[in-house]
């Protein structure tokens, strides 16, 4: 025994546990579906690491959990002879919350009580879920391994600090008592604890105990028998057959599983069998967690051989670009101390991962092929970034991804909704037309706004719009699609359409322009790489284009603004003939007026592509002198 020490709760934790209790008081009930989550992963991890250390088990033959109440003391405790803790892992799991993404979620948090309980269940944050109905939570916990006089007492009121105290425990593993609020009785009631075990733990696959009652005839009440019942089925729930299961049941191990309270979009529960054994249960969510593009962020599926858990997020399961899919894989093919090093390389796990991927992609198909696009629009606003992702990453599957890909386009320039399928743009096309053509911009709004987009929306050519951070190195490897070439409009080489706008000229108008361009580019010499005569404008007096094999404008933009220093690429500037004040040029003999007009140009073609100019205040200057001389 010790001398209690009082420690200041993280201020991350302060707020979180403040919002929680608010957030996610209209589902109250789940904090017993987190602490018995919490107790199953403690269970699985002693199994795991029982497996090359008998001594943890401490000659117990049964892991368990366990749920008692107490009308007159007002408590509920919860306790497991699982691995149990050390006094630093208690601070350290307890005492803060160890995420980077900790700021981020608090940021997201709005003060809606939906969207809020929506982003606690997937921050995980389970423990703290005991707060929503107790005014105190005394936590006993000792190591497996440890000495019966090592265990750690944690005691808080979910406020500002926290106590901890060395003491006695004889049983390893972690008993949690709930010091219930005036307004809780609820949970005081042996039915309603064993509803709420039925419907979010039934599958957990360990014994769930609770006092058997039985009715007592003399005192017309139920009375305790002493001794426990098991109150769920505790079968794995991915081990039974698909015809015995429901989608609730389905849709209750997911939300055990995600620490997530939306109804997932589909379900994949495959048993394979033959040379390689195994089984999948995999989920498609219908949100997106609020870090789903953090870095330090984990992600995977729980892996378990022959039922034993081995590890969470096993990352190498799953690509990164469908890191949005949960669920489990239980492998009869792998040895029970697999690592995440063995992992890295090994032929199961390949085939495992080449069919859970095939199997998530024949999904999402299914989905976006189906008569109500519902499910998969509410999927693709979700995730659809990080899908595109998978046709940088996964060169076996990027004919699949490609088919799934949906963009904003010309068809509906009011919306930046991406509703638009390559296939649907293929049949779509004209009679004439060989490629696939697209602008990629900084947001929706430059992208239809650009000039480049005048001589195909006179023609009625579609163009896809693209504005994901994404998309610059989604088209630097989809560049063709059933066999059309993908083509950037604000690439140099569209010469498909340059035959057809200079078929009536006459020669003495070919040589003008070509004396336009030529003192132009002389005027412009140490600023552009070439001046020609556009056929892709019909209403602005100039553009500019990235020369053939260089890096587009916007791929520039983007590497500077991750800190890719690059040497400083010149523009092809293309001028419209038939605009104002490219004829004021052709006008112009003074070499000083030349370059100001010629300088104005570039500049303001340069604003509309969303480059930042170098010397703003000196457009503005030359702007201003310009619109003097002409009053």
């Amino acid at each position: 025994m010790s001398t209690p020490e009082t420690h200041v709760f993280q201020t991350e934790v302060k707020q979180l546990l403040k919002l929680m209790i608010h957030a996610l008081y209209s589902n109250k009930e789940i904090f017993l579906r987190e602490l018995v989550s919490n107790a199953s992963d403690a269970l699985d991890k002693l199994r795991f690491e029982a497996v090359s250390d008998d001594a943890l088990t401490e000659g117990e033959e049964e892991l368990f959990v366990q749920i008692e109440f107490d009308k007159d003391a007002r408590t509920i405790t919860i306790t497991d002879n699982g691995i149990g803790m050390t006094r630093d892992e208690v601070i350290a799991n307890i005492g803060t919350i160890a995420n980077s993404g900790t700021k981020k979620f608090l940021e997201k948090m709005s003060g809606d009580q939906a969207k809020d309980s929506n982003l606690i269940g997937q921050f995980g944050v389970g423990f703290y879920a005991s707060f929503i109905v107790a005014d105190q939570v005394v936590l006993i916990t000792r190591k497996a391994g440890s000495a019966v006089t090592e265990a750690t007492k944690w005691v808080s009121q979910g406020e500002g600090d926290f106590t901890l105290e060395t003491v006695e425990k004889a049983q390893k593993g972690t008993q949690i008592v709930l010091h219930l609020k005036t307004e809780m009785d609820e949970f005081l009631d042996e039915h309603r604890l064993k509803q709420i075990v039925t419907t979010y733990s039934d599958h957990i696959n360990f014994p769930i105990k609770m006092l058997k009652s039985e009715w007592d005839a003399d005192a017309k009440e139920m009375k305790s028998t002493g001794e426990f019942e098991q109150v769920n089925k505790a079968t794995a729930l991915w081990t039974q057959p698909k015809s015995e299961l429901t989608d609730e049941e389905y849709t209750n191990f997911y939300q055990t599983i995600s620490h997530d309270f939306n109804v997932p979009l589909a379900h994949m529960h495959n048993k394979v069998e033959g040379t390689l054994e195994y089984t999948s249960l995999l989920y498609i969510p219908k949100q997106a967690p609020f870090d789903l593009y953090d870095r330090d962020r984990r992600y995977g599926l729980k892996l378990y051989v022959k039922r034993v858990f081995i590890m969470d997020d096993a990352e190498q399961l799953m690509p990164t670009y469908m890191r949005f899919v949960r669920g489990v894989i239980d492998s009869a093919d792998l040895p029970l101390n697999v690592s995440r090093e063995i992992l890295q390389s090994n032929k199961v796990v390949d085939k495992i991962r080449a069919a859970s991927v095939k199997r998530v992609l024949d999904q999402l198909a299914k989905m976006s092929s189906a008569e109500d696009q519902t499910d998969y629009t509410t999927f693709w606003d979700q995730f659809g970034q990080v899908l595109k992702e998978g046709v940088v990453e996964d060169f076996a599957n990027k004919d699949k991804v490609a088919k799934l890909l949906r963009f904003a386009s010309t068809s509906n320039e009011s919306s930046a909704e991406q509703r638009v399928s390559l296939a649907q743009y293929v049949d779509r096309m004209k009679p004439e037309q060989t490629a696939i053509y697209f602008i990629t911009a900084d947001t929706f709004a430059a992208a239809k706004g650009s000039p480049h987009l005048e001589m195909f929306r006179k023609k009625d050519i579609e163009v896809l719009l693209l504005s994901d951070r994404i998309d610059e190195w989604l088209v630097s490897h989809l560049t063709e699609f059933e066999g059309k070439t993908l083509k950037s409009i604000t690439s140099a080489d569209l010469s498909e359409f340059a035959a057809d706008a200079e078929k009536d000229l006459t020669e003495e108008t070919k040589q003008a322009r070509e004396a336009l361009t030529d003192k132009v580019k002389n005027a412009l010499a140490d600023i552009v790489s070439d001046v020609k005569i556009t056929h892709r404008l019909t209403d602005s007096p100039a553009c500019v284009v990235s020369a053939a094999g260089e890096m587009s404008a916007h791929m520039a933009r983007m590497m500077e603004q991750m800190g890719q220093a690059f040497p400083k690429q010149k523009p092809v500037l293309e001028l419209n003939p038939e605009h104002a004040l490219v004829k004021q040029l052709e006008r112009l003999d003074d070499a000083d007026k030349l370059k100001e007009w010629s300088l104005f140009l570039l500049e303001q073609a340069q604003l509309a592509e969303g480059d930042s100019l170098a010397e703003p205040a000196e457009f503005i200057k030359r702007m201003n002198k310009l619109l003097s001389q002409m009053l």
